[in-house]
């Protein structure tokens, strides 16, 4: 759990609105701080009692109803902020909720900051940093698969995992300083290689734990797959066929797409983001230029390229294939940074009789270009896509055992995993002792860090400031 003093969270008193805009059946303000108890007492004309779900009226500063509802009082540190709490279950409506806000506001409260609710419970040790990061992954979970894996992290599964292992190098660094501290007497407690088999375990539940960590965040981000080819060579097609919607014009006059379009789907509860690009052809045109030029900086940051080719026209050579490309960024095609993530799409095999969708290779120096045929018009090899772009980004359809996790926590694993792996080196060596504690020392550091135990303000303040005002 973090270690932070609840002295240190600010005592004033936040309040929100917790449900999202607009008119629902019922909204809900909620309230946290220790003026929450003489707030609720003025709101609702008694004293509540904690964790007793009373049915009352609401009351405004002139003690006239302004709607009726559930009120919730938790007391500290029994609450979801640690804080006396009070939450204010009334009827959706916009101007009720404003007034109900407004009544706390009048009475001491100040507005809430994004994620403020979640910081506070962090800060008072109520969740670790994983769990406050998970409700917000939660509530912004697109598919079933990821609403469980970031439910697993809420419940604390990745932070077992991470506290677990930082168990197991705290007993590795005391072997490691003890026999620093007692060398005077020849006190040595790495020689029996105890201190080696316990970071050669250390270092595969890492790398065990990294894995699943690359499966949760592919969940929460998803991968960008952008479409890219010559004019009228099925990118549209393509892109409706994937979505399984006509959300791009299809004609046979080219050029028909000059801009960038998008669709979201889902494989298997991986999020994918498609977007189709404007045919690849030399223009005096300044809007397609625009559009070529916002194409190639998608084709800079996608995860996976589908260079999509005519089959039915198509010349068996790779340069030709990769032509497109070579014309879009003027560089030659040892200089495409992204030719390893690009996988050409043979289409309008309905034209040639004795096609079927398939997988194969063409190779080129020192790359092996995947190739998959199919007909975008016809939906015929679809699937066989669809299964191709989730194996070729290494997602694995389970949900056992896996659990949401960002950016910053597979940064953090991977930093943990090559300084275990170097004080495996040095002790190998049998370098010093000194080092290998120094790496260790790092290491628990970067594992800390993913649950809150090390971290900074800046990065507080950056996670919480994107969560929901009423979280």
């Amino acid at each position: 759990m973090p270690l932070v003093e609840t002295s240190q969270v600010e005592t004033d008193t936040i309040c929100a609105i917790a449900t999202a805009p607009g008119r629902s059946g019922v909204g809900i303000v909620r309230i946290s701080g220790p003026l929450s108890l003489s707030i609720s007492k003025k709101i609702l004309g008694f004293s509540p009692t904690p964790r007793h779900a009373h049915f009352c009226n609401f009351l405004d500063a002139t003690e006239m109803n302004i709607d009726q509802g559930i009120a919730l009082f938790f007391s500290a540190p029994n609450s979801f902020t640690g804080e006396d709490v009070l939450e204010l279950q009334g009827h959706g409506g916009t101007y009720v909720l404003r007034e109900l806000l407004d009544c706390a506001l009048q009475r001491g409260a100040r507005l809430a900051n994004p994620g403020e609710f979640s910081e506070r419970a962090f800060l008072n040790n109520k969740i670790d940093l994983l769990q406050a990061e998970a409700i917000a992954d939660l509530i912004e979970s697109t598919s079933k698969q990821a609403a469980k894996s970031a439910l697993r992290t809420l419940q604390g599964e990745f932070s077992n995992k991470i506290l677990n292992l930082v168990r197991l190098l705290i007993d590795a660094r005391v072997h490691i300083e003890a026999t620093i501290d007692f060398s005077d007497e020849d006190i040595d407690f790495v020689s029996d290689n105890k201190v080696g088999d316990s970071l050669s375990a250390i270092l595969e539940s890492i790398t065990a734990t990294l894995t699943q960590a690359k499966q949760g965040a592919l969940l929460r981000e998803g991968i960008n797959v952008v479409i890219a080819g010559k004019p009228n060579a099925g990118k549209s097609s393509l892109l409706n066929a994937l979505s399984g919607m006509d959300s791009a014009i299809v004609t046979d006059i080219p050029g028909t797409t000059r801009d960038l379009l998008s669709e979201e789907i889902n494989i298997d509860g991986l999020p994918i983001h498609i977007i189709d690009t404007a045919g690849i052809r030399i223009s005096d045109d300044v809007v397609e230029q625009e559009g070529l030029r916002r194409a190639q900086l998608a084709m800079e940051q996608a995860d996976q390229l589908l260079l999509i080719v005519d089959k039915s026209e198509l010349e068996q050579d790779v340069e030709k294939l990769l032509a497109p490309l070579v014309l879009l960024t003027g560089k030659s095609i040892k200089e495409l940074e992204y030719l390893q993530n690009t996988t050409v799409i043979y289409n309008k095999i309905d034209l040639l009789n004795s096609e079927v969708p398939s997988l194969s290779t063409v190779n080129y120096l020192d790359y092996s270009i995947p190739t998959l045929s199919l007909s975008a018009k016809e939906c015929v090899g679809i699937d066989l896509l669809r299964g191709y772009i989730k194996e070729a980004i290494g997602f694995k359809a389970t949900e056992e055992g896996v659990f949401i996790a960002r950016e910053r926590h597979l940064t953090a694993l991977n930093n943990a995993k090559k300084l275990v792996e170097s004080a495996l080196a040095l002790l190998a060596t049998q370098s010093s002792l000194e080092l290998i504690a120094e790496d260790l020392r790092f290491a628990q550091v970067q594992l800390g860090a993913i649950t809150g135990e090390f971290t900074s303000d800046d990065l507080l303040g950056e996670i919480f400031s994107n969560f929901c005002v009423g979280k």
